[in-house]
């Protein structure tokens, strides 16, 4: 009965257009969508698939979560992508700004300013 309480309490909290869209598009046909749907409506007999039948109320908790995981993945990556970009354009300007300071050791050599 918890499960089934914070499956209410997701399900309130989730957008309209999540309410609304179907979370993935299914990636199987539709005779295998049937067997999908026929397969999860049958009561089960095994032990661990009647602990299991408990839990199907969090199925889409658990696929926001999981999506969610991804993109903090993905956001990471691409932080560290942009963190070494960077430090490679720092590098340059860098070289840039080293190049035209003026320095004693310049000021003694013939120069063109």
């Amino acid at each position: 009965q918890r499960v089934l309480r914070l499956a209410e309490m997701c399900r309130r909290l989730e957008t309209e257009e999540e309410k609304v869209l179907p979370f993935y598009p299914s990636s199987l046909a539709e005779g295998e969508q049937q067997d999908a749907r026929r397969v999860l409506e049958e009561t089960p007999t095994e032990p661990l698939a009647q602990a299991m039948w408990d839990y199907v109320g969090l199925e889409r908790f658990w696929q926001r979560f999981n999506k969610a995981k991804l993109e903090e993945q993905a956001l990471e990556r691409e932080r560290a992508a942009l963190s070494q970009r960077n430090r490679q354009l720092r590098q340059l300007l860098r070289q840039y700004l080293a190049g035209i300071s003026i320095t004693q050791d310049m000021l003694g050599q013939p120069n063109p300013l």
